[in-house]
């Protein structure tokens, strides 16, 4: 079966998001021709277009591997994550165009979907769509590589966010879902500060259930977001 560059992405990205493929894991070019049918040069080229987006690194003389998860970029992660979606949310209410508003009503659907089904993938799939989305609404060529990255990272360390096996982490997603709601109706009503401040509180939910994942040091300080 052969598989065009895009199927062999999405694939790649979905095997990471879903630590399907660790992180730190090598990708060996010969194993990867083989699954996806395609050759050296176009695979090369995938794994540079994942490289710039931040899910693969790519070392000389040591070529290409799923990108770690050290203390140091979590640390990172954990400080600048509602910074950078505070500000998205900020803009995206800004900018907000009705189509865009549908798009997003459309994806909460299918999200809403996937957490009737307890679909641990497509819950995933969807909650990253979704705050792409908003990403996509911001409509900032300098914010969006770093969203890119967060998300990426978001899925990764919040994996047991969404294997909901006890009536805590249930609830947890529910009111997630809820957020979903209140950032649709923010951005369609241009309300700036509602919308960060549904930022702060969705950040604060998946961060106390991403504990259960990782438990990084407290920071030093705390940074003032809602001004």
């Amino acid at each position: 079966m052969a598989f065009s560059k895009d199927d062999i992405i999405d694939s790649l990205k979905r095997e990471i998001l879903m630590l399907t493929r660790a992180p730190g894991t090598p990708l060996d070019e010969a194993s990867l021709s083989r699954q996806f049918a395609v050759s050296r040069t176009p695979l090369r080229d995938i794994l540079r277009q994942l490289a710039g987006e931040g899910y693969v690194v790519i070392t000389q003389n040591k070529g290409a591997m799923v990108a770690p998860m050290d203390p140091k970029s979590m640390r990172n992660f954990f400080m600048t994550a509602p910074m950078i979606y505070a500000t998205i949310s900020r803009l995206a209410a800004m900018n907000a165009r009705p189509a865009d508003i549908d798009r997003l009503a459309k994806t909460q659907k299918q999200f809403k979907q996937a957490v009737a089904a307890q679909s641990v993938e497509q819950m995933v799939t969807y909650n990253d769509q979704f705050h792409y989305q908003i990403g996509e609404m911001a409509d900032n060529e300098y914010l969006m590589p770093s969203l890119q990255r967060l998300l990426m990272e978001h899925a990764r360390i919040g994996q047991t966010f969404w294997q909901a096996g006890d009536d805590r982490r249930t609830e947890s997603i529910a009111e997630a879902s809820r957020h979903h709601d209140e950032f649709i109706e923010a951005f369609a009503a241009h309300d700036e500060e509602q919308a960060v401040a549904l930022t702060l509180a969705h950040w604060e939910l998946s961060k106390a259930n991403m504990d259960d994942y990782i438990r990084p040091s407290p920071l030093s300080h705390e940074v003032d977001l809602a001004g």
